[in-house]
């Protein structure tokens, strides 16, 4: 018999079986890279996530007797919808065996707890930060995801989805880059020569985690506003800037970052991160001191990088600062030890930024769709 549960968010061991289902359903996939146990927990902990100081949301696990074989969260995201003046909900961190009445009976319950909030569209897989990844994968398969900037799921989802009526919203491309392939002309390197010489824009570089820090406000502030214009934009909280910022942190190699400065003001950004996915499958989503070891020596051994966090204040596009980013891009590859890189998550709705970097040799290589079905 199947049933569906809601997870209790108090209740540490329903939580750890909501969270172990991930991990079960695709040990041994040698695409998929475990995230850490950590961080998933803490998106099912309203007193420790920002995103619950303004939203709200619930999780449910789908269950066959005692075995766990689907789960699905569901979240109602208050100020996105009152920015944009609409009545969604978003759904995140769905996995489900290769079953449809699996996936029917989690959305059902999913679309009531939609009916009970007077929210009127269900959207995603969108999670609660912009940093957890978005869509469900419907292209390259075969390739690994990049560390746990995305997320990896089986064929059969995709299909699931289009049984139960969702539709396509929006798709993030990510894009392949090799040092050999990859390269912008002549007449834009110029362009970037002659707005370094005029000043008007330079380019923030960093040496230590220290550097990085002191710029840490000013470039949450910057970040949220560069992508006003996108699909997924809302106006975040200073802690949920400040959320973002710490993880990056994290996982940020300074030199590898780039800030473009319009005087004193952060007017765009170049996020650079060695790719460590081998490290992260290895440790399988724990944190060890060995573990810590192996990441800290997988960022010296990587030759492939992943761009993931590349804009410029929408004020200041078409005045320089996007011929100096694109020319910073092109010696990350050119320069330094990466032979090959991904831009990561793009959404296909930056039309003229996608063209641009096809045109200088970038190479759509996975797609993650967004769906969309009404209430």
């Amino acid at each position: 018999m199947l049933t569906v549960q809601k997870v209790d968010l108090s209740n540490r061991a329903e939580v750890n079986r909501f969270v172990q289902f991930h991990y079960d359903l695709y040990k041994g996939t040698p695409q998929w890279v475990p995230p850490f146990y950590m961080d998933i927990r803490m998106m099912l902990n309203p007193q420790k996530h920002p995103f619950y100081e303004h939203s709200e949301g619930d999780f449910f696990v789908a269950m066959r007797g005692k075995e766990v074989v689907g789960r699905l969260g569901v979240l109602e995201n208050k100020p996105f919808n009152k920015y944009h003046g609409t009545r969604k909900a978003q759904f995140y961190l769905f996995d489900t065996v290769d079953d449809l009445e699996v996936s029917r009976a989690l959305f059902d319950r999913a679309m009531e707890w939609c009916k009970a909030r007077g929210l009127d569209t269900l959207v995603g897989p969108k999670g609660l930060s912009g940093f957890d990844g978005y869509g469900i994968q419907v292209e390259g398969f075969e390739l690994r995801q990049m560390m746990t900037m995305m997320q990896y799921n089986f064929p059969y989802y995709p299909q699931l989805m289009e049984k139960m009526g969702f539709e396509k919203e929006v798709d993030f491309v990510s894009c392949y880059l090799a040092r050999e392939h990859f390269d912008i002309p002549e007449k834009a390197k110029e362009v970037a020569r002659r707005v370094r010489e005029k000043g008007n824009f330079r380019v923030v570089s960093f040496k230590s985690k220290a550097e990085l820090k002191r710029y840490a406000v000013q470039f949450g502030e910057t970040y949220n506003k560069t992508f006003v214009n996108n699909w997924e934009y809302y106006p975040l909280t200073e802690r949920e800037i400040k959320f973002a910022v710490d993880t990056i942190l994290t996982v940020a190699v300074p030199q590898y970052i780039k800030f473009i400065a319009h005087g004193d003001d952060l007017v765009g950004f170049l996020l650079g991160f060695p790719d460590i996915s081998s490290a992260l499958q290895r440790q399988g989503g724990r944190i060890t001191p060995w573990g810590l070891a192996d990441i800290m020596l997988e960022f010296k051994k990587t030759r492939f990088i992943s761009l993931n966090g590349v804009g410029v204040l929408p004020e200041y596009k078409g005045r320089g600062a996007v011929a100096l980013l694109y020319d910073e891009m092109s010696k990350v590859l050119q320069e330094s030890p990466f032979a090959e890189g991904e831009l990561t998550q793009m959404a296909e709705t930056a039309k003229e930024v996608r063209i641009e970097l096809v045109t200088y040799g970038a190479k759509p290589w996975k797609n993650h769709r967004i769906y969309t079905k009404a209430v």
